[in-house]
């Protein structure tokens, strides 16, 4: 057998391994901070505590992805580069925004697999030109994560095609320890808010 698809193997068994240990664990650990997001979302009373949006996910499949809800119910259900996302923002989902705790349902869609901790975002199915050129380079049969090599190299750039890049980078050189450093970087720029 080829060596390269016993790594590819090897190395996708590891990672599944890796998004379920550790969706269980963060699930149990952040648990408490997750029913806390749940009481106060509940008491301001504006719609469900979980948002729910399709997205894209390996080969193409539609999912569901889970955050806790940041928006008004009456925001416009479009990508949020498309609108003038503050007008719609509550206060407390601006918090959860910042430290990023809006994604925390995303555990669930993980323990799915429906994404993994690391790989490209999953984008919205109308987010057209971007997802062909996906397709075309086969990024799109990646699972996607929660966080990606796009997101700790450029979160805030509005430049799609330097993420697309950066995607495809990840495409062409992922294995677990880069999954590592990219986990690492995503919790290093949390706690440094950036």
């Amino acid at each position: 057998m080829n060596r390269w698809i016993m790594d590819a193997r090897v190395y996708r068994f590891f990672k599944r391994l890796m998004d379920i240990i550790l969706s269980l664990v963060f699930t149990v650990v952040l648990s408490p901070l997750m029913l806390v997001i749940i009481l106060i979302l509940k008491i301001q009373g504006d719609g469900p505590v979980i948002f729910k949006q399709e997205r894209l996910g390996r080969g193409g499949r539609i999912f569901e992805i889970l955050k806790f809800r940041s928006m008004s119910v009456h925001a416009p259900s479009i990508a949020a580069k498309d609108i003038d996302e503050k007008s719609y923002v509550t206060p407390f989902g601006k918090l959860l925004r910042m430290s990023s705790l809006d994604e925390l349902p995303q555990l669930i869609n993980i323990l799915k697999g429906e994404m993994s901790f690391v790989g490209p975002r999953p984008l919205i199915p109308n987010e057209g030109e971007i997802n062909v050129l996906r397709k075309k380079m086969g990024i799109d049969t990646l699972r996607p994560g929660l966080t990606g090599w796009a997101q700790v190299k450029a979160r805030d750039t509005e430049d799609q095609d330097e993420k697309l890049k950066l995607d495809l980078y990840y495409k062409l050189n992922k294995n677990l320890i880069l999954d590592v450093k990219i986990i690492v970087m995503t919790a290093f720029a949390m706690f440094h808010k950036k």
